[in-house]
């Protein structure tokens, strides 16, 4: 049978005589010994020498600031107790420092804020910016940041809460202020409480929060029909005669988009080393994507050949070593509106809205889902079926073909 180990414990008050205040009265110290280690503070009271009986380590009590003392010292004591207790019970190591520790509060958890977890989560962002983040994420975790103070200051009066002290309403209350006030659209506000809830994780990941605000949350999206040209629409905008510059210039990187898939990130950063021949000397565009770092692999046809030769010689290309002069997406966006109205387009044309007409065209003129999948750079096919769509002429293909075996 195993014996148990003996723990020893003490407690004393002592006064320093040499630590003598102006007026001549000298700082009372209390002792934890426990297991032969001990931890010492001041109880931030002073009393005259003559007033002490260090034998007992208690005042004299013939005199009533001596009895009020020692009233002190017993409370002190009770006090210790009662911690050396609640540690034992919490089942913590238990010592004279961890005692002592707890008595004086040193040993309560650091409290943190909500803005102050983010913050330092945007700025651990900041510097992985184009390592494991890419640029346009960082910029949304920034605009997020702002919005969740204006919310904060909007709804509650306040910068910042403490992660212990947050409403227990704040994730309803967050999505009704940005579908109120800010007037987002459903899937925007599902996309800002998606990355808001990854600051929630931090937070609860390391111990500073322990309910969680979006344990009765459901997070979901509402399904988008994107925009994408059909191919008659496609060839109108690529042939369409523009005399505006930038409006040309606008309409040539959009049309290059419908010829290779690239998003607005990739193809602003397309460079001659992103072009690459085969064996058999045809070319194709290599590029790992921003957004996921997945390779592309794409041929690049004439059509797209054709546009990058104008550029050869653009003042901006040659300068910044890239293949197109991309504006930014702002600007991009707006252009696209005017390029819509000139061509009589009745559809909202992005960048993106150029990565579904490739792949929707490039599915109905017969190319696997898989291969198309390679070209978009996505990990599987289940990310290509959100571009797929069945156009007319492809269900009248398939019919043709089922009539013709029919003998219909």
């Amino acid at each position: 049978m195993r014996c148990m180990e003996r723990t020893t414990f003490g407690m004393t008050f002592y006064i320093r005589r040499t630590k003598l205040d102006k007026t001549g009265k000298a700082p009372v110290f209390l002792r934890i010994t426990m297991n032969g280690l001990r931890a010492d503070t001041s109880i931030k009271y002073h009393i005259s020498p003559q007033l002490w009986n260090t034998a007992k380590g208690r005042a004299l009590e013939n005199s009533r600031e001596g009895k009020e003392v020692n009233r002190m010292l017993e409370a002190v004591g009770f006090n210790i107790m009662q911690v050396r207790r609640q540690l034992e019970s919490e089942g913590v190591a238990v010592s004279a420092q961890s005692i002592l520790s707890r008595y004086l509060g040193k040993d309560a958890p650091q409290r943190h804020t909500l803005m102050e977890v983010f913050r330092e989560h945007n700025e651990k962002c900041r510097a992985l910016s184009g390592i494991d983040f890419a640029p346009t994420t960082v910029q949304r975790y920034e605009s997020l940041f702002r919005i969740t103070s204006e919310f904060l200051r909007a709804k509650y009066g306040q910068d910042d809460f403490y992660l212990d002290d947050l409403p227990e309403q704040l994730v309803e209350d967050y999505e009704f202020y940005m579908k109120t006030d800010r007037r987002c659209a459903h899937n925007t506000v599902m996309k800002n409480l998606k990355n808001f809830k990854k600051i929630i994780r931090i937070a609860m990941t390391n111990g500073w929060l322990k309910n969680d605000p979006f344990r009765e949350k459901h997070i979901h999206m509402e399904q988008v029909e994107r925009a994408f040209l059909e191919k008659h629409e496609f060839l109108h905008v690529l042939e369409k005669q523009i005399d505006i510059p930038r409006i040309r210039q606008v309409r040539d990187i959009f049309c290059f988009c419908c010829l290779t898939g690239l998003a607005f990130t990739d193809v602003q950063q397309l460079k001659p080393e992103h072009i690459v021949k085969d064996i058999n000397g045809m070319d194709w565009i290599r590029k790992a994507r921003q957004k996921t770092r997945n390779m592309c692999n794409i041929p690049l046809l004439d059509a797209a050949r054709k546009i990058l030769e104008r550029y050869n010689d653009n003042p901006y290309c040659q300068t910044h070593g890239v293949l197109l002069p991309v504006c930014s997406n702002q600007k991009m966006n707006a252009y696209l509106k005017e390029l819509a109205d000139i061509c009589g387009i009745r559809k909202h044309l992005s960048t993106h809205c150029a990565r579904h007409t490739f792949a929707t065209l490039t599915l109905a003129s017969g190319a696997t889902i898989e291969n198309v999948a390679k070209m978009l750079g996505h990990a599987n096919t289940n990310m290509t079926r959100h571009y797929a769509r069945i156009l007319d002429s492809s269900i009248m293909r398939d019919m043709q073909s089922v009539a013709k075996s029919m003998a219909i």
